[in-house]
């Protein structure tokens, strides 16, 4: 059968917690933590406190590397209760119609994601005024477009990771709902970058459920992971070029 349909052995591991509730825990602990210092040091760089012409490979670093860590302290949880990461990552084999399929996917996903958003973001009043306050991390020089490009794919693995493969998970283990599984791993995922304001924050977990429907219905990670890198990508660069005809 096709990768939308499980079989009831698939479903039923499907609905099994991966790690205990300590180890949940503290992943939950360690996302709200860097959110919180995130949002401090976002309201500081909003200000005049931003150096001019500083680099923003400096800014790009610290969230490239906890990152990492984060999807570290997965795979470390893991092996250690003996399960493979492709239990949370469903199958990423890099050849054949099913990697089509996947880019396929993901393609469809994006412009369908982005009506759905540009939706909330008018029922939210989310004005370029305000989508512009975050302006400050878009890159400019090639090099920072360069590093850019590499902080949005470990956004697509890393993030997918995190969020869609092990805490929704998770959640729908425990609470034997997809539904509300997608919606609490949304939440963390939105809370995650409320260093973009409250209703930037709304809108970014209405996009985390978008990405949780997918991963749940194509039992795999990589069509998010392609979509998510895309888009950050795309957002970054484009944005970066739409920022230089706003006021400052």
């Amino acid at each position: 059968m096709s990768g939308f349909a499980a079989a009831p052995e698939q479903a039923d591991n499907a609905r099994r917690p991966v790690a205990g509730v300590l180890h949940t825990a503290g992943l939950i602990v360690l996302v709200i933590v860097w959110a919180y210092v995130g949002l401090h040091a976002a309201n500081q760089m909003r200000g005049d406190s931003m150096p001019v012409g500083g680099s923003k490979i400096l800014l790009y670093m610290p969230t490239f590397v906890f990152e990492w860590i984060l999807f570290a302290y997965i795979a470390i949880g893991l092996r250690r209760r003996g399960i493979p990461m492709r239990e949370i990552t469903g199958r990423l084999s890099t050849g054949g119609m099913e990697l089509l399929r996947d880019i396929g996917l993901a393609v469809l996903f994006w412009p369908t994601a982005i009506v759905i958003l540009a939706g909330v973001a008018y029922a939210l009043h989310i004005s370029s005024k305000l989508q512009a306050s975050v302006k400050f991390l878009l890159p400019q020089s090639p090099a920072e477009m360069a590093a850019w490009v590499l902080l949005s794919v470990t956004a697509g693995i890393c993030e997918e990771t995190i969020f869609r493969g092990y805490l929704q998970r998770q959640f729908i283990a425990w609470t034997g709902s997809a539904s509300a599984g997608v919606l609490l791993s949304a939440a963390l995922f939105g809370a995650g970058h409320m260093y973009q304001g409250a209703r930037q924050t709304v809108l970014i977990g209405v996009y985390g459920v978008l990405f949780g429907i997918l991963a749940e219905t194509r039992r795999s990670l990589r069509p998010g992971m392609i979509a998510h890198a895309w888009q950050d990508t795309f957002s970054g660069i484009a944005g970066s070029l739409l920022a230089k005809r706003l006021p400052s």
